[in-house]
């Protein structure tokens, strides 16, 4: 039972919405910024009212399966079997079959998936972990705009952070290892931005 749940939470994470809807409106977001099948790049090709619709639906991907076992326990589960569950959807959609194993990168899925876990109090204090870290780009940059390099490394960076979240809350373990097994998919995922961000420093 646990292993069908694990492997339908996959699949269900790994439908790219954004993808498909922009395909609906002739906009292939694959060729906009850095390539990624996300509500971001939807918003870019497609305009702020699709872009919208694109993110909530990623975000549900990662909220509602969650949603079920943790608040309506609809079956009973491990530790272990929680930890699965929950990177489940991230990892459909990071690696999702209908792109060839190259999905997203999976932020509008993490908030979904911590705001199920947490009843949105993580993803509150990591989605204001990322806005500091956008105001204090926007001064350096004088108001300019960010790059897709910045703007991956600072999701991750800004991810590692959250586990600031840990230290004040007395928290189950599990959710230590969900949040370590997102954390190496968004690395993986950004892999390029911090190779590109290190040749720049260099």
């Amino acid at each position: 039972m646990i292993i069908a749940l694990i492997i339908l939470y996959f699949l269900f994470g790994s439908l790219m919405f954004s993808y498909w809807i922009g395909l609906l409106v002739q906009k292939d977001i694959l060729t906009v910024g850095d390539g990624n099948p996300g509500g971001a790049n939807l918003w870019k090709a497609a305009g702020y009212q699709f872009g919208i619709i694109g993110i909530i639906l990623d975000f549900l991907k990662g909220y509602l399966p969650l949603l079920l076992i943790v608040h309506f326990q609809i079956v009973e589960v491990s530790d272990l079997d929680l930890i699965l569950l929950a990177l489940a959807p991230i990892a459909g959609h990071a690696f999702s079959p209908f792109l060839h194993f190259s999905g997203g990168k999976a932020i509008a899925v993490t908030f979904g998936v911590w705001s199920a876990l947490t009843y949105f109090y993580a993803s509150i204090w990591y989605a204001v972990i990322l806005a500091v870290f956008t105001a204090l780009l926007k001064i350096s940059k004088k108001g300019g705009k960010t790059t897709s390099t910045e703007d991956g490394v600072q999701t991750t960076i800004g991810f590692l952070l959250l586990s600031t979240y840990f230290l004040f809350l007395n928290v189950p373990n599990y959710l230590a290892f969900i949040w370590f097994g997102n954390l190496l998919i968004l690395v993986w995922k950004n892999k390029k931005e911090f190779r590109e961000l290190l040749k720049y420093e260099a």
